[in-house]
This record gives C-alpha cells, structure tokens and sequence, in this order.
C-alpha cells in the first residue's frame, strides 16, 4: 500500500469573490428588519429614539433616519409625530411580504444574479391563472376599482411618473381579485421590476388592453380573462423597459392600494 498521498485538485481561483459590503444605513435597516420579521421586536414595540439608534450602531442620526424612512415604505414600521410619537412595529402583513420580495428581487437583479427575462416569465405564468382567479372571484368594489384607475391612467400623460405606479395598481388589484393574498404580493413585486415601456404607441395600445381585461373580469367570463392577460403578457415581454446593470428601471414608488380594498371580505 502506498504512502503517497493522492493528488489534490487545486482550487480554482474564480471560486472566490469579494462579497459586498453592506453600507452604514444598510446595515442598521437590516438589523432593525430582522428583529421585527423574527418577532424580537414585537407589534407596537417603539423603537429607541434616533440619538439612541445612532449611538448603539455608531452612525449618524441621518443615516439611521434614512434606515427608518426604507423600513416605513417597506411597512414594517409606522413614524407617529409629534412629542409622543415615534417608530413602532407594524403589524407584518402580506403587503410587507410584497415589498420584500420586491426588495430582494430588485438586489439580485443589480447585481446580476438573476436575468429580467427571468422575472419576466414568472411573471406571464403566474399573470394568466391570476386574471382568470379575478373574473371568478371579484367583487363589485373590485370592479370599480380598476375602473377608477384605468380613469385616471387614461387621463395622465405618458410621461408622469404616476403612469407606471397607477399600471402597476392596476395589475395588483386584479391579482386582489383573485383573492389570493400571496399572489397579489407576488404580482406587484415582479410588475415593479419588469415595468413595460411607454410611448404614446404603446401606451394607447395599453389602454386598450387593460379595457378588454376588465370587461373579461367584469363579465365574469375567465376565459376572456385568460385571452385578454396572455397577450398583455406577451406584449411586454415583446416591449421590455431599458434598464441599465440588468436592474428595472426606476421604481414608481409606493402604491396606494387603500381604496381597492374597500368591501372586500377576507382580504
């Protein structure tokens, strides 16, 4: 038997790559984050004063106000003014859930991790049985509610930037239709980082198809329904937005969902 040790393989140097750094106002976001979605910090716990949070984690007040200010829009925490007020947890609900999977999608996609073409596909699978959940499912308020916003969308100029947020509150609120929280949390993220581009072209020819979905959803026929979203799908994957370092383009900001819920039951 022979002593010789095999041969082992050395280890290919481009196994290894410099991780990135998370930045000071990254770091006390995630910190925060972490806390509340693991249940250390409970809902309605108020958070130390800023002075205190920038002393604990060495920072300055402004970038702690800035960790504050992502977690808000991500709805984890709620600022209350005024000499009693504050940060306190929120209640984690499916929204929170949506703007995760949008912040995590929206990083891996910057750095190059997955494609757009690839959110871009799950989001056509996951559109098309959404559509026909909402035409079977919807309600009375839904159906004015997307009527509201494809009212205000047809009266905004292509070129303000509440165009992409009111298309983006158009689609979530047919995936609330489905009654499918987690579908609708779902929809909203993969719209938010595969917006479509927005000419004068392409936004007439929106307009029209937005208008057959909602008469599919509003007649209750999920097979129009199902029609009408797979070839929407199909034109924006035809018609992506340009986006520099694979990433979408800039995000619309938040969507106000308030008014689509009301007389929903269960949702």
């Amino acid at each position: 038997m022979s002593d010789v040790a095999p041969q082992a393989a050395a280890a290919d140097e481009a196994l290894f790559e410099p991780k990135p750094v998370l930045r000071p106002r990254e770091q006390v976001e995630e910190q925060i984050r972490q806390a509340i979605l693991s249940g250390q910090l409970a809902i309605g716990t108020r958070l130390p004063s800023e002075a205190a949070l920038a002393s604990k984690f060495s920072v300055s007040r402004t970038t702690v106000r800035e960790a504050l200010r992502s977690l808000a829009a991500n709805g984890l925490i709620t600022k209350v003014p005024g000499s009693g007020g504050g940060s306190f947890v929120r209640s984690v609900d499916h929204w929170a859930l949506g703007q995760v999977v949008l912040e995590g999608m929206q990083n891996l996609l910057k750095l190059g991790t997955i494609e757009p073409g690839e959110a871009g596909a799950v989001r056509r699978m996951l559109a098309v049985p959404t559509a026909r959940l909402a035409a079977e499912n919807r309600t009375g308020a839904d159906v004015r509610a997307l009527e509201r916003i494809l009212a205000q969308l047809a009266r905004t100029s292509r070129d303000d930037p509440k165009a992409l947020a009111m298309d983006t509150q158009f689609h979530t609120t047919v995936a609330l239709a489905s009654r499918n929280r987690v579908l609708a949390c779902l929809i909203y993220a993969l719209h938010m980082v595969t917006e479509p581009v927005r000419d004068a072209e392409s936004a007439e020819e929106a307009g029209r198809r937005h208008q057959r979905l909602l008469d599919a959803i509003k007649a209750g026929d999920p097979d129009a329904a199902e029609l009408a979203m797979t070839a929407h799908a199909a034109y924006v994957e035809e018609h992506p937005r340009p986006a520099p370092n694979g990433a979408a383009s800039t995000a619309p900001g938040p969507v106000e969902l308030g008014p689509a819920d009301e007389g929903r039951a269960g949702i």
